[in-house]
């Protein structure tokens, strides 16, 4: 039988033997029965373990500037067509990204994500965000990513040089459905956003949202596009229909399917960090803890705009399902003697 756990077996031995996943193969994990979970996860998590253990990698995200943007980005709660009663403030100084490194240490977070709404940065916030980079590499070395919008290569490369290891620039959902969900740029300034970047030295970090009215042929296609962008992390977000946008009210995702994105991520990308992103607590609700067993890394905290649950629950689930936190060291290794 096709959705029987030898079937999902034989899959990941052969993606562990280097067999790129392909779109009907992916189409078949998104529609299979949700029987078929079991099988599903256990040869998701056969790959994962393959190449990252038990560990699990936190990522902490800074709302650097929030709300002020010009796009129509129909998800978000920053967009100029949403109605949402959030925060509205330009880029935080230096000492206060500075400040927010410190947190994310304290949450046990490796990489730091500076974000920071609108189309693209100015010059002006380049510099502040070169100047907190630098100040924060210097106090203690946290991976940084950095979201920042549509970036020119000359911003790509001051960043690059100013210490920051990603960058982040999401594709969101596939190039046919993207016309739906946003109208003031293009899925293609998203690619030459990646290209520049990518150019400058900058690893990528690009993922989707699931759950926006797009098919199962449009999630594989976004799994296939980055398959061909050879990114380095993919953050899975599940759509949260937040009240005030375009989406509000939007509700097309149960926890199983979520589960079954997950593995569809992992297996297609097996040695990428596949990082369960924003939506996870409203979508996969008390099926959290299974999305690790095909994904290895987590936001911990709260998102942008909406609320995630505490640090301390983070770090429970994780000690609970005998995963580990892949932890951030401040100072430089011991000298071998010898």
């Amino acid at each position: 039988m096709t959705d029987s756990p030898s079937h999902w077996n034989q899959l990941a031995d052969n993606v562990l033997q280097g067999h790129q996943l392909t779109a009907q193969e992916g189409l078949s994990i998104l529609e299979a029965d949700d029987a078929a979970l079991p099988g599903l996860l256990a040869a998701a998590f056969r790959v994962r373990q393959k190449h990252f253990g038990m560990d699990v990698q936190l990522y902490y995200l800074e709302n650097a500037k929030s709300g002020l943007c010009p796009e129509d980005c129909s998800y978000c709660s920053q967009s100029a067509v949403a109605d949402t009663p959030i925060e509205r403030y330009r880029l935080k100084s230096p000492e206060q990204l500075v400040a927010g490194a410190r947190q994310a240490a304290d949450n046990q977070a490796r990489t730091y994500c500076i974000v920071a709404s609108g189309r693209g940065p100015s010059d002006a916030d380049v510099d502040g965000v070169v100047q907190a980079v630098e100040q924060i590499k210097q106090d203690s070395g946290l991976h940084i990513c950095c979201c920042l919008g549509l970036l020119t290569p000359e911003q790509a490369g001051r960043l690059k040089q100013a210490g920051v290891d990603r960058i982040n620039h999401n594709l969101n959902t596939s190039r046919g459905f993207y016309d739906q969900i946003c109208s003031t740029h293009t899925y293609q300034e998203r690619i030459d956003t990646l290209t520049a970047c990518r150019e400058q030295g900058l690893e990528l970090c690009c993922g989707l949202i699931v759950g926006m009215g797009e098919t199962h042929q449009d999630v594989v296609a976004v799994c296939g596009e980055l398959q061909q962008l050879g990114v380095e992390s993919i953050p899975v977000n599940f759509l949260n229909p937040i009240d005030g946008t375009p989406l509000e009210g939007t509700k097309e995702l149960d926890p199983r399917f979520c589960l079954k994105v997950l593995v569809l991520f992992r297996l297609a990308h097996p040695t990428t960090e596949i990082r369960i992103a924003g939506g996870r607590e409203v979508n996969l609700r008390s099926l959290q803890p299974l999305g690790l067993y095909a994904a290895n890394s987590l936001f911990v905290s709260d998102y942008l705009t909406t609320p995630g649950q505490p640090a301390s629950e983070d770090h429970r689930m994780i000690e609970d399902l005998g995963f580990r936190v892949v932890r951030h060291t401040t100072t430089p290794p011991e000298p071998v003697i010898g």
